[in-house]
């Protein structure tokens, strides 16, 4: 007779399967939401009953062995069945609960999606968001995500996913920095203006600015003063005076309504179609989930197609 896993042993393995896919008991410890030692200890206690050393620790890396590799894939089998289950005992619940992790890019989540969370809580009050804003590429799977959005083409074949409404980008200033230095009636003019440019976290390129001239989308780097990698920055800085920059509608919409930034440019603005949310297979069901992408459809539709301020201000 088979001797049957123990509740101790099925802990030290949802442990072992979590540090190492993300690499480190802290990390592993912050998905699962245990403390860091109580990782430690799940997997030593695991390795003294296989008789294997799982991973090769330092102090600031832990790999696998290749024993850990071999047994790493099945673990994680065994943790996404796990997952199932519960997904699949929540989706038996007619009315959404349960935490309901959300993973967006810093924009998205400050301007779009936090400001919906208090109406969407009132709606289901069952439901704990767990909002997690970074520009790094989450892995979904791996990190227990619900619900992703995400800016750009897809390449996960693993998720479902639901595009999403689309966003303009158009250029901003502030009047004050107009008044003194003109207001550009074409792209080409852009040249001798100060300008503030973003930089991707994620690839750390330089935000080539689109525009849509007649029936061409052309897009330019201009020369600029000062680059940043976050679009809060990038905004601020322009309402300070900074110059002319490129970001989305969205994100500039509170400085607009402020008086504080102008479009520029806004006939040759571009509208893009490369907003995305994704969820695992595994939450299709899941009630929290399919009313959290009702959400995001409603307030996408209502905040992107918003306009910043007279469409056709060119300064």
């Amino acid at each position: 007779m088979k001797e049957q896993i123990g509740l101790e042993r099925l802990t030290g393995l949802i442990a072992f399967a979590r540090a190492g896919s993300l690499g480190s008991y802290t990390a592993a410890a912050r998905s699962l939401s245990i403390s860091p030692s109580a990782v430690s200890k799940s997997v030593q206690r695991l390795e003294q009953h296989l008789g294997v050393s799982l991973f090769t620790r330092t102090t600031r890396s832990l790999t696998l062995t290749p024993e850990g590799r071999d047994l790493h894939e099945r673990a994680l089998r065994l943790l996404r069945d796990a997952e199932e289950i519960e997904q699949t005992a929540m989706a038996a619940r007619a009315e959404p609960s349960g935490t309901l992790r959300v993973a967006a890019p810093l924009p998205i989540g400050v301007h779009v999606i936090a400001p919906a969370l208090p109406a969407f809580r009132k709606l289901h009050p069952k439901v704990t968001v767990d909002l997690r804003l970074n520009d790094r590429m989450v892995d979904i799977i791996e990190e227990r995500i619900d619900v992703a959005v995400r800016i750009g083409e897809l390449a996960d074949s693993r998720l479902l996913s639901r595009r999403l409404a689309p966003h303009r980008l158009c250029c901003f200033a502030s009047p004050g920095y107009l008044a003194a230095r003109g207001v550009p009636s074409h792209p080409d003019e852009l040249e001798g203006h100060d300008t503030v440019t973003l930089r991707f976290q994620s690839t750390g390129q330089t935000l080539r600015w689109p525009f849509r001239v007649g029936d061409r989308l052309i897009d330019i780097v201009p020369p600029s003063g000062v680059v940043v990698d976050v679009s809060d920055a990038l905004v601020a800085t322009l309402a300070a005076g900074g110059g002319i920059g490129i970001c989305a509608t969205f994100i500039a919409a509170p400085y607009v309504a402020r008086g504080e930034l102008v479009p520029v440019l806004a006939e040759f603005a571009v509208e893009r179609h490369n907003i995305t949310a994704l969820w695992p297979e595994s939450r299709r069901a899941n009630p929290a989930v399919r009313a959290f992408l009702a959400l995001l459809q409603d307030v996408f539709q209502e905040r992107m197609t918003a306009p910043a301020g007279p469409t056709g201000t060119s300064g």
